[in-house]
This record gives C-alpha cells, sequence and structure tokens, in this order.
C-alpha cells in the first residue's frame, strides 16, 4: 500500500510554510466534519453513520498530521 497516493499532502511537505498549510488543512476538515455531525448526530440512524465516517476521518486526519511532521524532519522515505 503506497501512502502517498492516500496522504498526498502530507508528502508535498518541503518547509515550514507546507507544513503549517497541511496541518491546518487537516485540522480545517475536522472541524467543518465536527460541525456536521453536531447538527446531524441527533437523527437516529444517521448519528450512528455520521459517528463511524467521523471517527475514521479523525484518524485519517491524525495520521496526515503525523506523516506531515515526519516529513518535514525528514524521517520519511522521500
Amino acid at each position: 500500500m503506497d501512502l502517498k497516493k492516500l496522504f498526498k499532502l502530507s508528502y508535498d511537505v518541503t518547509d515550514v510554510r507546507s507544513l503549517v498549510i497541511a496541518i491546518a488543512v487537516y485540522f480545517i476538515v475536522s472541524a467543518v466534519y465536527g460541525v456536521i455531525s453536531a447538527i446531524l448526530g441527533g437523527i437516529p440512524i444517521i448519528g450512528w453513520i455520521v459517528g463511524i465516517i467521523g471517527a475514521v476521518l479523525w484518524v485519517y486526519c491524525l495520521i496526515g498530521i503525523v506523516l506531515a511532521i515526519l516529513k518535514y524532519l525528514e524521517v520519511t522515505k522521500k
């Protein structure tokens, strides 16, 4: 499995500016989905689906942020 295809934004980090942009994008995506989740969370069946999607999205964003930091520190492969 090629992580570069899944986390394109994280692997494009070259300097501090691109690192901050990548982290900000992941935070904004999480925040927007959090608002959507809060709005739709009260509906019984849809609330469960939104919760599951939110958990997967949260893990994706967390891994993306960690990979961006590792790429900035040049720990990952080029």
